[in-house]
């Protein structure tokens, strides 16, 4: 999707096919630079819905965004949002839990960094479980403030 010049950069960020009874259930959560509004995944489902209407098989589909609080997957996507506060769900329990929280700070070969405050943390990606961005409201409000200040 994102070599489509109709929508701007937007990025398959997951995607799900499920059985649903005698349907299938396709859900696409798409993501771009600035986030995604409702009219951009509802021009993506109807491109998608004009395609799929000509299959036999019954399906439904879900667009959605990915959020404030937006899943990580690849390791492409750790290093994309360094600096950012995240959320590590672990299979294992590493240093006493499964949840880890942090900022993140990139890569190191296979494992994803997270920056805490007893220092870096590196977490193996085989063993994590789920990871997201985690939003602070503060934070927005904080980075505002230091903005109209520097716009002074």
């Amino acid at each position: 999707m994102s070599n489509d010049a109709d929508f701007g950069g937007v990025e398959l960020v997951a995607r799900r096919a499920r059985r649903a009874g005698r349907t299938t259930a396709l859900t696409l959560i798409v993501d771009r630079d600035g986030g995604v509004d409702l009219r951009t995944c509802e021009r993506i489902a109807a491109r998608l819905n004009a395609e799929l209407d000509r299959e036999p098989e019954p399906y439904t589909l879900e667009v959605e965004s990915a959020g404030l609080e937006r899943p990580l997957f690849a390791p492409a996507d750790f290093e994309r949002f360094r600096g950012r506060p995240a959320r590590i769900v672990t299979a294992v329990v590493l240093r006493g839990q499964k949840t880890h929280r942090g900022t993140l700070a990139g890569v190191r070969g296979e494992t994803a960094l997270l920056q805490q405050p007893g220092g870096e943390f590196p977490i193996p990606f085989t063993m994590i479980k789920s990871a997201n961005l985690e939003f602070d409201p503060r934070e927005d409000l904080r980075r505002e403030k230091r903005e109209r200040k520097n716009s002074k």
